[in-house]
């Protein structure tokens, strides 16, 4: 297991009390520390505390320190970008991604995935929405959209181009960042016309600039967000599966959700998404 973190844990709740029977299910991880690949970058979910830099703080450091907490070992963390998330994880340097991360059949390739939230994204524009953009679709063209690299987004716009084209409209253009704050300050500097992200990000950048920002629209996108393990640990990934269900039966996720003022709807039984 890789023993380096760079920020401090913070305290886990209590969890479930069926979790001392899953540590004697699964004492491998007992004691250990492990390391969480973040890309903090994304308010309401992995984010630096603005009160103590040497902490993170958000729904997805929570939900690890539970299932940490669950399993018996403590969590430490290592910062990546987010295109490098599930790299990390495959060299070792990382033994879980919990970071926002959608769950698709091309990253299931390289990770397992268990998938613990529903996904709707929202359409970032400038306050007015001067370029009415209302969706991923032809109102698009010509717009230019900031994309954080890797993200799943960043076909769906690609997609955009032939069927602007088609409709003889101009191709968007996309600017990829390394995370959700600088594709936020693209739309507040007047260098891109949207970003399509996680609603809740949407929101919490609203939230943040509300007389600078609004969210367009919201769309539903068929992915789960999911929580990424080595492809060649199964006995992990069961241990982390178990935990989750435990979590999610005692109300403890739903109760994080709302703690960190994330829409209830997003509540999702734990899932599996693995791919040979």
């Amino acid at each position: 297991m890789v023993l380096a973190g760079l920020l401090a844990p913070v305290t886990a709740k209590a969890a479930p009390s069926a979790c001392a029977g899953l540590q004697e299910k699964f004492p491998d991880w007992k004691g250990k520390t492990l390391v969480n690949a973040i890309n903090p970058h994304t308010p309401g979910y992995e984010a630096i505390d603005p009160k103590d830099p040497n902490k993170y703080v958000g729904f997805d450091i929570d939900l690890g320190e539970e299932i940490g907490e669950c399993l018996g070992f403590k969590v430490t963390y290592k910062a990546v970008t987010f295109a490098a998330l599930l790299t990390t994880l495959a060299s070792g340097q990382a033994d879980i991604v919990i970071s926002d991360i959608y769950a698709t059949e091309e990253r299931a390739k390289a990770a397992d995935f268990i998938t613990y939230s529903k996904v709707f994204d929202g359409v970032l524009v400038a306050k007015g929405n001067p370029k009415k953009i209302d969706g991923i679709n032809l109102s698009l063209c010509g717009a230019a959209a900031a994309e954080n690299t890797g993200f799943v987004e960043v076909p769906l716009v690609q997609d955009m181009g032939p069927k602007c084209k088609e409709a003889g409209k101009p191709e968007p253009t996309l600017q990829l960042y390394d995370n959700n704050a600088n594709c936020i300050q693209a739309i507040l500097a007047g260098r891109a016309d949207t970003y399509v992200n996680d609603v809740n990000t949407v929101d919490q950048a609203v939230k943040a600039n509300p007389g600078k920002l609004e969210k367009a629209v919201a769309v539903t996108i068929p992915y789960s967000v999911g929580i990424a393990v080595p492809k060649d640990k199964p006995k992990f990934r069961e241990a982390v599966m178990a935990a989750m269900n435990e979590i999610y039966k005692s109300g403890d996720q739903a109760a994080l959700l709302k703690k960190w003022e994330l829409d209830p709807a997003n509540l999702k039984e734990p899932g599996l998404l693995t791919v040979k």
